[in-house]
């Protein structure tokens, strides 16, 4: 196994043993949805903040099947100027995908200044679903730890932040929302019989997980692991994660007003500025 030797790891690596989900829960919806509209309105104000520092920021979303990625992803959204960011749900990569670097097409689609990249699913398929379903050979994926180490440290020491995301389920909550999908038709497009079928290597993708979580949470770019069973406590989870990762650093006081702004609201429109 390559293991990093000059990218400084987390000492203590969160691992899935290690999640505990006795207390991830709203005990009723008023506190979910009082809490979930304050981290919501800060999100906009780290939206506001990356915009006008240029800041780029990188929010990549991984977890098991059903677990609730794109949720979370819809309540992070909610807020943000449509402008000002992109998802991008990854899947299988196209043939020219394929016959190029894997790395490629998450290096095509870095966030530009003053906005936000969040990815669905990232570049850590290669040691997840590629390993587990044996797509590449062994030294294929055992390499790439390193490689996703120094990708991403190429982009922290250019001053991207990134947050990087794992919602954990129990295997009993997972078939409660296949079962959930299965029935309800406005979401049976999201199971597939992939979903299905990977439910039997579940002991082969908890393996891959903990290695990910063990070789690739950095002291620069540490994994955060979200209990996920409870919906409103993850969702809320997450928000504050992302809020609290990227903010770190980073002034959120608006900026004041340009003079020349200021002068022609004066002259041209007649305005005046409350003090």
């Amino acid at each position: 196994m390559h293991k990093p030797s000059d990218i400084v790891l987390e000492s203590k690596p969160p691992q899935l043993e290690d999640v505990d989900f006795s207390k991830a829960r709203y005990e009723d919806k008023d506190t979910y949805e009082r809490e979930l509209k304050d981290v919501q309105q800060q999100l906009l104000c780290l939206q506001q903040a990356l915009f006008h520092q240029q800041q780029r920021a990188i929010v990549v979303f991984q977890g098991w099947d059903a677990s609730g990625k794109g949720g979370a992803i819809r309540r992070l959204t909610q807020p943000l100027d449509p402008r000002g960011f992109h998802v991008y749900p990854i899947g299988p990569p196209t043939a020219d995908e394929r016959s190029r670097h894997y790395l490629y097409r998450f290096q095509s689609r870095l966030p530009a200044g003053g906005s936000m990249a969040i990815f669905d699913r990232s570049w850590y398929e290669r040691v997840l679903v590629e390993r587990v379903e044996k797509l590449i050979p062994d030294a294929t994926w055992e390499r790439a730890y390193q490689e996703m180490n120094e990708f991403e440290r190429t982009l922290t020491d250019d001053g991207v932040r990134i947050v990087k995301i794992f919602l954990h389920i129990t295997p009993e909550e997972q078939l409660k929302r296949f079962s959930e999908r299965l029935n309800n038709p406005v979401k049976q497009w999201k199971l597939t019989p992939d979903d299905i079928r990977n439910r039997e290597l579940w002991p082969q993708y908890h393996e891959a997980i903990n290695d990910m979580l063990r070789y690739t949470s950095t002291e620069a770019s540490p994994w955060h692991v979200i209990p996920g069973d409870k919906k409103w406590y993850a969702r809320v989870a997450v928000l504050k994660t992302v809020f609290q990762t990227l903010s770190a650093g980073l002034d959120l006081t608006p900026p004041p007003l340009d003079a020349e702004l200021i002068r022609l609201a004066e002259e041209d429109l007649g305005l005046r500025i409350k003090q």
